[in-house]
This record gives C-alpha cells, sequence and structure tokens, in this order.
C-alpha cells in the first residue's frame, strides 16, 4: 500500500466502533508462574526478557513481582511462602483467594515448555504495546490542538517504537567464549593476511590505518577541531577512500556490494555541495573553480566528467536533511543497511543533531551526552563504526600551543567517555597565516626582518601539511599521524612520498 492510499484508508473517527480484547494468553501467564513457583531456577531462564508488566492479568503481574523479589534476595518463593502474604488480598477474592497460588502450581509445566510460554506471553505484551503506541498515535494525529508538525509525531512515534522494541528484549544472551574466541581469531587472520594489517574498514590514509587497524565495527570514532582545520575535508576523504575500497571477505557479509557500503548524514552541506566536494577532490579542481564553473580547459572538463564516471560507481550514501533526530538517523542508518549493506556511518557533525529525551530542550549538555549514547548504541547494534564529527570550545584559541586536548570537547565530557577513538585534526599553518609580523615603532629593521624571515620559514615548514593527533584509543595507542592536505582540492593525503609510491598518494 503505497503512502497516499494509506492516508486514505484512515478512518474519519479514530476509535473502533467494535470492542476487541487485548491480545493475550491466560493459560501461557498461569503455566510460566507456576513453573516458577514449583521450579525458582525457571525464573532465572525467563528474567532476561520477562518482567511483571509483560502479564495482561494485573494479579500475575504482582504475583510475578513478588517472585522476582524474593528470588532476588535469594528466598524461596513457592505456594506456601507466597500463601502468607496472599492470604487477605482482595485482588485474589475473585480468584478463589490464596488457594489461587496453589493452583497455579498445579499448572505448573516443565522448565523448556515454561521458558517457550514466557516468550508467548513476552510476545503478547509487545502486541499489546503496539496497540498502545498506534492508538496513542492516530489520537494524536487527530487532535487539532497538538502543535507538534506531522515530521515531529512520526520521530515520536519512532522513538516509542524503538523503546518498545528494547523493552524485555529477547536477543540479548551471554556468548559461549570459545565462540569469542573464534571471532577473534577470524579478526586477526584478516588482519595478517592484508599487507597493511587492516582488520577494520580502511581509511585510505596509511600511517592512520597502522595505528588503529582501520575502522573498527561497533566503534565510536569522533573527529574533532576548530573551524576551517578541515574535519569535513578529512571525513569526506575517509568516506571516499573506504568506498572506493574493495571490502575484506570478514568485513564483506551482508553487504550488497563488494567495496565498504559508507553512509554518509550531512547535517551542515547539502548533498550537492558535498558531492562537489567530492568531485573537486577526485578530479583534482579546486572546489571554487567548480562552483563557480570557472574551468581552464576542455581537458579539466573531461577531468571532471572521468571523476564523475567513476565516483558514481562506488557504494557511497549521503542523506543532507538538516536538524536531524538521533532517532530519525537510527532508523535511517537501519534501512540503509537493510537495502544495501552498511560499512561505515558518517556525521558531519553531532552537535547539529537532535535528542529526543525530555530535557533536550533543557539541557544541552543531557542532550549531548544522549546524542553520544545513542550513535555508540548505534555502532554496537550494526556492527559498523561510525565516524562523528565534533565541534571545539574555543578554549583552544586562548592557548599559546593550540593543538587540541580531551578537555576542549565541546559541551560535554560524555563525548570523551562514550568515544572509543577521539581524533583530532590540527593545521599550524592556520594559525601561522593569520600571526604575520608587524614591524612596531620602536623596533629595528633588521629586528623586524630576523622575526619576519623565522616567520616566513616556520609557514613555508608548515605548508600543506596536517596533523592528526589520536588522543584516546581504547583499545590501541596514542599519538600522532602526519598528514599532506591539499587546501584547494579539499583532499588529505599520506605525506611521505617515498614509502606510498607515487607523491602524496
Amino acid at each position: 500500500m503505497s503512502a497516499r492510499t494509506a492516508l486514505a484508508a484512515v478512518p474519519s473517527e479514530a476509535a473502533d466502533p467494535i470492542p476487541r480484547l487485548q491480545p493475550h494468553n491466560i493459560d501461557a501467564e498461569q503455566a510460566v508462574l507456576g513453573a516458577i513457583l514449583v521450579t525458582n531456577e525457571t525464573y532465572h531462564r525467563v528474567a532476561d526478557f520477562l518482567h511483571a508488566e509483560h502479564f495482561y492479568e494485573p494479579v500475575h503481574q504482582r504475583i510475578f513481582a513478588v517472585c522476582a523479589e524474593r528470588i532476588a534476595r535469594g528466598q524461596r518463593a513457592d505456594p506456601i511462602t507466597l500463601r502468607t502474604l496472599f492470604e487477605d488480598d482482595p485482588s485474589l477474592r475473585e480468584l478463589g483467594g490464596a488457594r489461587y497460588v496453589t493452583e497455579l502450581a498445579r499448572a505448573a509445566e516443565t522448565i523448556i515448555s515454561a521458558v517457550d510460554y514466557a516468550r508467548l506471553v513476552h510476545d503478547l505484551a509487545v502486541k499489546r504495546g503496539l496497540i498502545a503506541v498506534g492508538s496513542e498515535v492516530v489520537t494524536r494525529a487527530f487532535d487539532p490542538a497538538s502543535l507538534a508538525t506531522g515530521q515531529e509525531q512520526i520521530e515520536a512515534a519512532e522513538k516509542a517504537l524503538f523503546e518498545l522494541a528494547q523493552t524485555g528484549e529477547v536477543r540479548g544472551e551471554f556468548k559461549r567464549f570459545d565462540n569469542v574466541l573464534t571471532s577473534a581469531i577470524e579478526m586477526i587472520g584478516a588482519a595478517w593476511r592484508n599487507a597493511g594489517g587492516v582488520s577494520g574498514v580502511t581509511t585510505g590514509l596509511v600511517d592512520l590505518d597502522q595505528k588503529t587497524g582501520g575502522l573498527q565495527p561497533s566503534d565510536l570514532v569522533v573527529l574533532a577541531g576548530r573551524p576551517s582545520m578541515g574535519k569535513t575535508a578529512l571525513a569526506i576523504t575517509i568516506a571516499l577512500n573506504a568506498a572506493s575500497a574493495e571490502a575484506n571477505p570478514l568485513n564483506r557479509e551482508g553487504l550488497k556490494h563488494r567495496n565498504y557500503v559508507v553512509g554518509v548524514f550531512s547535517l551542515e552541506m547539502s548533498a550537492e555541495q558535498l558531492a562537489t566536494r567530492l568531485l573537486a577532490a577526485k578530479a583534482e579542481i579546486s572546489s571554487d573553480a567548480l562552483r563557480r564553473g570557472d574551468l581552464e580547459s576542455d581537458e579539466q572538463f573531461n577531468a571532471v566528467v572521468r571523476a564523475s564516471q567513476e565516483l558514481a560507481g562506488i557504494p557511497l550514501y549521503i542523506d543532507d536533511t538538516p536538524a536531524l533526530s538521533v532517532a530519525s538517523l537510527r532508523t535511517r542508518a537501519r534501512r540503509l543497511k537493510r537495502t544495501h549493506g552498511l560499512s561505515l556511518l558518517v556525521v558531519d557533525y553531532l552537535q547539529l543533531l537532535r535528542g529526543v529525551g525530555r530535557h533536550s530542550e533543557q539541557n544541552r549538555v543531557q542532550e549531548i551526552s544522549e546524542i553520544t549514547q545513542t550513535l555508540k548504541a548505534i555502532a554496537k547494534e550494526l556492527n559498523v563504526p561510525v565516524l562523528a564529527l565534533s565541534q571545539l570550545s574555543r578554549a583552544v584559541e586562548s592557548r599559546e600551543d593550540k593543538r587540541p586536548m580531551l578537555s576542549d570537547l565541546r559541551e560535554s565530557g560524555s563525548i570523551e567517555q562514550d568515544a572509543d577513538v577521539v581524533m583530532f585534526v590540527y593545521r599550524d599553518e592556520y594559525y601561522l597565516s593569520r600571526s604575520e609580523p608587524k614591524q612596531r615603532p620602536d623596533q629595528k629593521a633588521d629586528r623586524y626582518q630576523e622575526e619576519y624571515l623565522q616567520w616566513k620559514a616556520q609557514l613555508e615548514a608548515a605548508h600543506n601539511r596536517a596533523e592528526l593527533i589520536i588522543a584516546k584509543q581504547r583499545n590501541g595507542p596514542i599519538g600522532k599521524v602526519d598528514l599532506h592536505f591539499d587546501a584547494g582540492f579539499g583532499r588529505f593525503r599520506n605525506l611521505d612520498p617515498h614509502r606510498y609510491g607515487s607523491p602524496y598518494a
């Protein structure tokens, strides 16, 4: 059904004219409770996903909650111990009083059967939750007094559905250590077979790959810097290099393309602006010249055409929706992985994301904390690295040495806490070019000439050079990576031409 047809099918009144019972199964609930009362071990088999609120019958909710509380304290939960607790309970009178607890024990199933029944109880609770969410969505949509836009209501519905999916999630469980070891050996073997020792998604920057082993699945990687340092240029360089590289067999599972599939959320620039930057980097023509159509020759135009043909074949996807909520980002990332596969997610930049919690409009620090926690959860859920760009505070500008530190991360210490890797991009040339010495009235000419020549030598030494400072790496070394930066093309490259073949390859 299309969106247009679905909208046309909505009835004029939200209320269902025929009352219907909510999905439930009293017999299954009784079987689970009976098994717990007979063998408390049953509780430990189902407690990971089954909670008191998943029961439809309120009395069953109370009995399960009391059992959970006693078992957690190391006490027995059986018909005898519970009988005294429910002796005069008015909620049990209609069911036969405290004798009902004994009757539950008689309805007990084996532990294996009880676990199956518990999953049924949980599934029916999820369906009731879906009904509640759907009813709430319909009610809000029909409410003429609601100030929320249609898009905001969709995002609220997505958040409610996600919370419903996370509540009592059945998937979580321990993994056998031998299975974990096998996965670790496979990852080590893949890195060993690769000449560069890259087990994750390659960045195309050799020194960075050597320090990190590539961008690792489930890692939240934060790339931060002051304005004009080249954060976006470095991010799209990594995205372009990754999408142009063939995935190794370990990382190819689940992909629908032989290359690494890269998704980019560009909250600052439009998709067309980002595409222009990518074309400029690939064709090695100034992005400013491309934007103005100022091409010097037919050869430059042909270079743009060739670059566009090469870029058209790589699995790179761009979403330039502004003011995106982190819940919407999660939904779209899941959809991208389901439809095209996904190897790397790039977010430019995290301070432009919106949270969805109640504190989002009141406390910016808490909102940033929610955003970083959600980005880390996305990385783990989708098993891909998330490269999130971040702004830095102005404290950097007040220091003599303007190289960033972890304490400069803007608005929240949670960025440092939640990130697996924190990298800073720094270009000394940016600051030196703005600090040309001026001759003071009381300064001798030879002294000024000496200062000027010293400044000029420092500027030339820093020309087109950048530092990528790895300030935190949870599973690897920290340190500095020197890079070449083509300011005109907006592209970073490997620095040493002798180690990597062609100059700045």
